[in-house]
């Protein structure tokens, strides 16, 4: 939804549609037709709605049909809704079988992600309201240890550069403005902010890659810049960025610092157990499933150190019984900060968006919370429709505390 009748520089919240399984068109607009309207009722029934899509790489080939483009235009005219964002990171399964490290192939060095990506960039231009830019979150580059040379660097690099020329062009044809945001996460290429940052520094932004697109569209190397930084972004998943224990205000600074748009803000949040050991891992054991990597980041003793996946890290902790904190990439709502013995990382959500409301960080705004299916029962009291209205008015409450106190 548009957040401008709370202020003008708010941008736009939703939340990302891969909470709803399926891979085809069809599934995607059964999916919209289901929910939206009753999401949309209870949230903004008199003014546009927002929506944030996930599209697989099989929804993506269909919907570039004209039939299927008049559908979703039909549908959003009916509903009084609009696209802004869409989540092109999963390409294809994302729900019902195993994800785990597949959730990134094809990956950056891959063509067939530059293929996927345009196909969406394309289809978006045929919905985005006109002087509204969208944004498409991706991949952070490939899974970190698939990464292992630095040619895998550099062709990550030149498709991702192609990426941005192809949204020129489309901006040039059509007038409509598009950017990929990158979206760092734990035990990928790019993990951390400092990470992130150095690669766009050196690589996105780079002699090389200004150099390609300024022999790509016949520009100069300073108007090539400006359309790289322009069009490659990054998301700033919020549940991503905590469980690597990033300090939520200095690096948020410290992306503003270097230039870099930050293109959608993914709010989400994890896992939290300040006080793990042997004696109480058994709290962890319904959070284990075989569809999601629930990657775990642990502070023991003033190191980091990383595991992949949870049942990695529960092998590894063993019988120890001395106390560490454990963040856990596994989604829950954002709404819930109790968990019993253990919390979220909802506090890093609610720094991020009372800096939104003095001075925000993005135009795009989207709750993420796709593990809605293997969320442990207990957790799950509400409807999935309830669940994500709640998450929306948290969001938009916890805004409007940090404005009304700033006023």
């Amino acid at each position: 939804m548009d957040l401008s009748a709370r202020s003008a520089a708010l941008g736009h919240l939703s939340y990302c549609s891969n909470i709803h399984a399926g891979e085809s068109w069809e599934d995607v607009l059964n999916n919209l037709r289901t929910h939206i309207p009753i999401i949309k009722s209870r949230l903004s029934p008199n003014h546009p709605f927002g929506l944030g899509l996930r599209l697989s790489a099989e929804a993506a080939q269909e919907l570039a049909k004209p039939s299927a483009i008049a559908d979703l235009r039909e549908f959003l005219n009916q509903e009084n809704c609009y696209v802004f964002t869409i989540n092109g990171f999963p390409h294809g399964t994302f729900h019902g079988e195993s994800v785990k490290e597949n959730v990134y192939l094809p990956d950056w060095k891959d063509a067939a992600r530059l293929e996927y990506s345009n196909t969406l960039a394309d289809a978006f231009a045929e919905f985005l309201p006109p002087n509204l830019t969208g944004s498409i979150s991706t991949v952070p580059g490939a899974f970190k240890s698939s990464v292992t040379c630095r040619e895998d660097v550099e062709k990550m690099t030149y498709y991702f550069v192609e990426q941005a020329a192809h949204l020129v062009d489309i901006e040039r044809r059509t007038g409509k403005q598009i950017v990929l945001a990158l979206e760092p996460e734990p035990c990928c290429f790019l993990e951390t902010v400092e990470e992130s940052i150095q690669y766009f520094n050196d690589y996105l932004y780079g002699d090389v890659a200004r150099a390609q697109m300024a022999d790509r569209l016949n520009v100069s190397s300073e108007i090539a810049e400006d359309l790289l930084r322009t069009h490659l972004t990054l998301c700033l998943d919020l549940c991503h960025a905590a469980v690597e224990f990033e300090s939520c205000h200095a690096c948020i600074d410290e992306i503003e610092r270097a230039g870099i748009t930050i293109g959608k803000l993914q709010i989400s949040a994890g896992l939290r157990l300040p006080n793990l050991s042997s004696k109480n891992k058994h709290l962890l054991t319904p959070f284990i499933d075989e569809v999601y990597l629930h990657q775990v980041i642990e502070k023991h003793q003033g190191k980091i150190n990383r595991y992949t996946d949870l049942p990695e890290a529960l092998a590894a902790l063993g019988d120890s019984t001395e106390e560490r904190e454990w963040r856990v990439h596994f989604h829950v709502p954002i709404f819930l900060d109790d968990l019993g013995e253990f919390s979220s990382t909802q506090f890093f959500v609610r720094e991020a968006l009372q800096r939104h409301a003095v001075k925000p960080i993005s135009q795009h705004l989207e709750v993420e919370t796709y593990t809605w299916d293997v969320l442990p029962e207990s957790y799950r009291s509400l409807s999935l429709n309830e669940a994500i209205v709640l998450e929306l008015e948290w969001v938009q409450d916890t805004i409007s505390e940090r404005k009304q106190k700033a006023a």
